[in-house]
């Protein structure tokens, strides 16, 4: 069965960035008919915090994306250490003692001689009584062995990639405090929990080179991988000077809702039309990871509440009754929706309606010319044009002239829904004491 992974670091909220990854990972195990583990990669104990964890959790729920398993690094070190003592015992992992300072010197030597700043491997030429002495004083850390040649494996987004062992540095495993590195802990995870797709960003590429190497070294099978593209914003550069703006959470308190942001990442990336789809059921149903291209696909934060207006208007007054005012029916939600960017925008539009209100009225004189022109009630929303008919017939005003001055003395603003459906709400009584000048 296909078992996916999202896999954050708890140090922050999720942002639009690696939200897409989960969505994507969570809309293919579905289509897949298979599993959605979310694991919390918190080995970074200076930044992670429960507080970003219980975040992560909550933003996730919220956007509906659950999941069926759920693991945490820290709860694993001892894996780690066991396959850290397998991989010594094969030869892959070796200690290194070089400062940090020595490391950067190294490595520009080597670029300003114009070769790739690959480990040199210095490490595997001291001998038995070199080591212990240089462990007297340092604590080494601690780099997996790369075999010589060609890495590679056929992408789900990318199509074939390959990597020439060569080129990439022996990677460290293991610092010298003797944390695992997430190159190892990630893979150790992904073989102990049966993970058989990898679907994540481009900039895991080189990772992944490395990490196929690593299975392989601790006897397991290499699952699939697909890596799509990073999202730059609105000018095609990165996200990362706006990501805090463009957090799960900053979204949800502007009002966006979570189909919306569902809606637009999915697609982001893809030739398919954006639409705004009500629920996940139908997303996955649309879903196709064969439709992720190669160019870089940019996020313009100012789409999200022109689709969220195309979201709303498809919201059906059962879904948003708990968030609009008590007392509330439908057909004050089917007057007001077509004018809302956000749910939260209805409740401006009830004291429009049942007061109190201040009218705005230019020209008394029409607005009690129109007073005396209402008809009877029941009204329905043809009443407003048979009005209005009549207003103009009256007073010899047609567009503007006509419908403005009526607007603002009724609603006290110049723009708003439709008043065929905004005046049966409003009534007879209110509206007549509107025109007539009085808060009602």
């Amino acid at each position: 069965m296909t078992l996916v992974r999202f896999a954050p670091s708890p140090t922050g909220r999720l942002h639009v960035g690696n939200i897409r990854t989960a969505l994507v990972n969570w809309l293919f195990a579905r289509q897949q008919g298979g599993r959605f583990l979310l694991r919390l990669d918190d080995t970074d104990t200076e930044r992670s915090t429960a507080e970003f964890a219980r975040g992560i959790e909550e933003d996730l729920r919220w956007l509906g994306l659950g999941w069926d398993l759920f693991d945490r690094q820290s709860d694993r070190m001892s894996r780690y250490s066991e396959a850290a003592e397998r991989l010594k015992a094969s030869g892959r992992l070796y200690p290194c003692f070089e400062t940090p300072e020595e490391l950067s010197l190294k490595r520009k030597a080597q670029i300003n001689a114009g070769k790739p700043p690959v480990y040199d491997r210095a490490a595997l030429g001291l001998s038995d009584a070199e080591k212990t002495a240089l462990a007297k004083s340092t604590v080494p850390h601690w780099r997996f062995l790369l075999e010589p040649g060609r890495i590679e494996w056929e992408d789900r987004v990318r199509g074939h990639v390959h990597f020439e062992a060569a080129n990439l540095s022996d990677p460290v495993l293991f610092r010298a405090d003797g944390r695992p590195i997430y190159t190892l802990a990630t893979v150790v995870d992904d073989i102990d929990l049966g993970v058989t797709d990898v679907i994540r960003g481009e900039d895991h590429v080189a990772n992944t080179a490395i990490q196929i190497q690593l299975f392989r070294a601790l006897g397991a099978a290499v699952p699939r991988f697909g890596h799509t593209t990073l999202i730059a914003d609105a000018a095609g550069e990165g996200l990362s000077k706006r990501i805090g703006s463009l957090s799960i959470a900053n979204l949800r308190e502007d009002g966006i809702e979570p189909m919306t942001i569902n809606s637009l990442l999915a697609h982001l990336g893809t030739s398919d039309a954006v639409e705004p789809y009500l629920s996940l059921d139908d997303l996955v149903r649309h879903f196709d990871l064969g439709h992720f291209g190669r160019a870089t696909p940019k996020f313009d934060p100012e789409e999200l509440p022109r689709l969220n207006h195309r979201l709303i208007q498809k919201l059906s007054f059962v879904g948003v009754r708990d968030r609009l005012p008590a007392g509330a029916d439908e057909r004050f939600w089917l007057a007001v929706r077509p004018n809302l960017a956000r749910v939260s925008e209805a409740a401006e539009w009830w004291p429009v309606i049942h007061g109190p209100l201040r009218p705005e009225i230019a020209d008394p004189a029409f607005a009690e010319a129109a007073a005396a022109l209402l008809p009877p009630e029941p009204w329905d929303e043809t009443s407003w044009g048979v009005w209005t008919k009549a207003v103009g017939s009256a007073t010899k005003r047609k567009g503007k002239e006509l419908y403005l001055p009526l607007r603002l003395a009724l609603t006290g603003r110049a723009h708003g829904p439709e008043l065929k459906s905004l005046l049966v709400l409003i009534g007879r009584a209110r509206s007549l004491a509107r025109l007539l000048g009085k808060e009602a």
